[in-house]
Parts: C-alpha cells; sequence; structure tokens
C-alpha cells in the first residue's frame, strides 16, 4: 500500500517496494508467489501479522470490516481449510481468517483498550463482524500462549496487538507455530 519511515512514523514519500522483493529480502532466501503455494507441496500455512497483512494481504487497515482479502491468500486459507491442514496467525492476520473462514475462533487480544495495553481491542469486534468468534486473552489464553479452533485448525496468538515484553510476543508466536505443528500430526 504504502512504505512506512518508522523512524518517523509516517509514510515515506515517492518510494514504493515490491512485496516479493521485500520478502526475499527478509526471508534471505529464495521465495515464490504465493499463487504457487498448494496443499499438496506443505502441511501447514502461517501467515505473519504486521501492517503489511492489514494493507497487503487485505484492505482492512483502511476498510475495516469491509475489507476485502487478496484472492490468492483467500484461495490459500480456503485450501488449507478444505484440506484439512492447520493455518497460524498471529498479531492483525487472525482479521484474515475471520473474513474467509466463517466462524473461525481467533484472538488479536483483549476486547478492551485497558489503558493503552491493548490498543487495537476494537479489531476483536470487527472479527465479529467478519464473521468469526473472537476468543479473548485472559479468559481463554495469555498473550504469551497461542488460541487453538480445533474444529477448524486455526492457530492465533496477539503478538504485537499488545503492549508488553518482547519476550511475551516472542513466546505467543512460538506457541503457535508449536501448535501448527502438532496439529500437523507430524
Amino acid at each position: 500500500m504504502h512504505v512506512i519511515d518508522h523512524s518517523k512514523g509516517q509514510p515515506a514519500e515517492a518510494e514504493s517496494r515490491n512485496v516479493l522483493v521485500e520478502s526475499a529480502r527478509i526471508a534471505r532466501g529464495k521465495i515464490t508467489s504465493l499463487a504457487k503455494l498448494t496443499t499438496t507441496d506443505h502441511d501447514a500455512v502461517i501467515f505473519p501479522g504486521g501492517f503489511g497483512a492489514a494493507k497487503n494481504l487485505s484492505t482492512f487497515a483502511v476498510d475495516g470490516k469491509d475489507c476485502k482479502v487478496n484472492r490468492e491468500v483467500e484461495r490459500v486459507l480456503k485450501d488449507f481449510h478444505k484440506a484439512g491442514k492447520p493455518i497460524g496467525l498471529c498479531c492483525i492476520s487472525p482479521v484474515l481468517a475471520a473474513k474467509v473462514l466463517s466462524g473461525a475462533e481467533v484472538t488479536v487480544g483483549h476486547e478492551e483498550e485497558e489503558g493503552g495495553r491493548w490498543p487495537y481491542a476494537g479489531t476483536a469486534g470487527a472479527i465479529k463482524e467478519l464473521g468469526g468468534k473472537h476468543c479473548a486473552v485472559f479468559s481463554l489464553t495469555p498473550v504469551y500462549e497461542a488460541h487453538v479452533d480445533t474444529k477448524n485448525k486455526v492457530v492465533t496468538t496477539p503478538a504485537f496487538m499488545c503492549e508488553t515484553e518482547l519476550h511475551n510476543i516472542f513466546d505467543g508466536i512460538g506457541a503457535m507455530v508449536k501448535n501448527v505443528l502438532k496439529l500437523t500430526g507430524k
């Protein structure tokens, strides 16, 4: 959608980036287009969160509950769900499953801001409006753990949706990955 200068917290003027090129830079390895991702070649799929999920994989950052999901992202989510293969999502990316997989149980954290600890708490309401079921942390899952929707094989964790210590976010993402791998049965 646009490039953010994180030192200033605002869009960088007249700068653009290619998602595949940036993915290769971050992954430091061979990457392929999402269009080539199939359930026959993989046991599970995990979508990271962040503004990329809200601005490039969907239009959630702009359109909220009325968002559209990138057609390849939607296809992958539906294909993995239909194949009964696990799907992991963290941070803001659980909105993708809420939009595409009606009734999926996901978490993005708490449903109330709590004095700034959960600055994106409003996302929980959007998840419900998208057709998903939001499972608030503390009532079911602390931020350093992951919520597992065993029926849909969807595993989510709040990550940076919470203002907390980095090690809690790390532990939550690790728990998500661990539960996704467990659901593969391997």
